[in-house]
């Protein structure tokens, strides 16, 4: 059985003003769909069929295109929020749903990743391990990257650095000691879980893009449509 992916999708997307006044950023579009459909579609191609999503600024828009995600041959429901609780926070809060270990990704992220890839590491994932992480190479716009990787263990920076693609795998209890409802990021929980050495690691060459900003979105349209 495949694991539960959880959608972050409750970012204002504040670097994507004014595009995000009147749309949430998931619902931006890239080609004929916006972001959050890439993502769901992809899914769903590779096997993954249940999804939580989770929202707040303008969430009901996300609700009323989604729907329950039958059109898409998914099931989703949803983590509303009134106000975003970060990465962990959020998390945190749609925790009982997600089973255990779950998908994590970020909704702007533009991506040919094979998400199958995803389930097989969960079936697999050894008993010491807390996450598994995505990484790829460092964009232009985030040359320092975020971790280094050495024989599939994740580390901190050192020598030729990665990029975390937001797409991940996770153990429920990293976030099961969390307060529900406080806003809380992911990175000290990594960078803890890392220096334990429970975080296992992948490198993905593939087409991967951060929807970030505007700019960002033409050239996704251009490139990857």
């Amino acid at each position: 059985m495949s694991p539960v992916a959880m959608i972050l999708a409750a970012g204002r997307g504040e670097r994507m003003r004014p595009l995000t006044d009147h749309t949430p950023k998931p619902l931006l579009t890239v080609g004929a769909r916006p972001l959050i459909e890439w993502t769901i579609v992809a899914l769903v191609a590779n096997g993954v069929t249940d999804l939580v999503i989770n929202h707040a600024w303008l969430g009901e828009q996300i609700e009323r295109h989604l729907g329950d995600g039958s059109r898409y041959g998914a099931r989703i429901a949803y983590s509303p929020e009134t106000r975003a609780l970060e990465t962990a926070g959020g998390i945190r809060q749609a925790l009982e749903r997600l089973g255990d270990p779950f998908i994590v990704i970020n909704s702007d992220v533009f991506t040919d990743y094979p998400y199958a890839r995803l389930c097989a590491s969960a079936s697999r994932m050894p008993a010491r391990c807390d996450a598994h992480l995505v990484l790829v190479d460092n964009p232009s716009h985030h040359r320092q990257g975020d971790f280094s990787l050495h024989d599939e263990r994740v580390a901190e920076r050192c020598g030729h650095t990665l990029t975390f693609a937001g797409i991940g795998l996770y153990r429920a209890r990293l976030f099961r000691d969390l307060t529900a409802g406080e806003a809380i990021p992911l990175a000290p929980l990594l960078r803890a879980a890392i220096a334990r050495g429970a975080v296992s690691g992948e490198h993905f060459q593939g087409r991967w893009a951060d929807i970030g900003t505007p700019e960002r979105l033409t050239l996704a349209a251009r490139e990857f449509t």
